[in-house]
């Protein structure tokens, strides 16, 4: 229940002025919010503010963007021309290795028939020499009324031939006459028991031939061997 204002008697009080009941003193208003914006610790500067900075920043922002673009395009073609190069290498690097891989496969070829050449007609010089000594041959036999001297000059002048081939070919004859005896080059067909050493050659049964180094038939030979001790 709120209290009634009291009303005190006023001396000297005019009896025609009307008393008024007193009135309480009201609080003061409070203050907008906008009044108090200035006390805001927020600095933060308004659109307006910023506009004059934004408008100074423009030009500088527009010529670094076109810088980047320019620098851009500048990357753009020197890759483009790297890619071109790389590409041209890789097609030269092609035709090279398949001029190699060609060239390659013609040497195969080459060699592979020099080789079957070679082993076919490996004897061809050799077969040459040989025929002189087949024509002698012919002319021997073919003769009349030869008599056995003439014969046999015939036959070592055709036996000369022969070993002048054999000598061009390096054809050499092996005849181990009373030589140590070699296996490698020799070919034991009988020991008889004698005077001379034992693992000599005693005698030649056929004549052996090397080519080189090479034996082309062994000789085959007749080995001593001591003798028994009678008891």
């Amino acid at each position: 229940m709120q209290d009634k204002p009291r009303i005190e008697p006023r001396l000297n009080a005019d009896p025609d002025e009307t008393i008024k009941p007193q009135e309480k003193p009201t609080a003061a208003p409070r203050a907008k919010s906008e009044d108090r914006a200035p006390a805001s610790t927020d600095r933060t500067p308004t659109p307006a503010q910023r506009a004059p900075a934004s408008a100074d920043r423009t030009p500088a922002a527009a010529g670094a963007d076109e810088a980047t673009r320019a620098a851009a395009g500048h990357a753009d073609a020197a890759l483009q021309e790297r890619l071109k190069q790389a590409e041209q290498a890789v097609q030269e690097h092609r035709e090279a290795w398949l001029r190699a891989v060609a060239e390659a496969d013609n040497i195969r070829k080459r060699t592979r028939a020099e080789a079957s050449n070679a082993q076919r007609f490996a004897i061809e010089s050799f077969a040459k020499e040989l025929l002189a000594v087949r024509d002698s041959l012919e002319a021997a036999l073919a003769a009349d009324n030869t008599t056995v001297e003439a014969l046999k000059n015939g036959v070592e002048l055709t036996l000369r031939q022969l070993d002048a081939a054999f000598s061009r070919f390096n054809v050499t004859e092996v005849n181990p006459q009373g030589e140590k005896f070699d296996p490698h080059r020799h070919e034991a067909m009988t020991t008889i028991e004698s005077d001379a050493e034992p693992n000599t050659v005693i005698n030649v049964l056929q004549k052996g031939y090397v080519l080189h180094d090479r034996v082309l038939r062994p000789a085959l030979v007749t080995v001593a061997k001591s003798k028994s001790v009678e008891s």
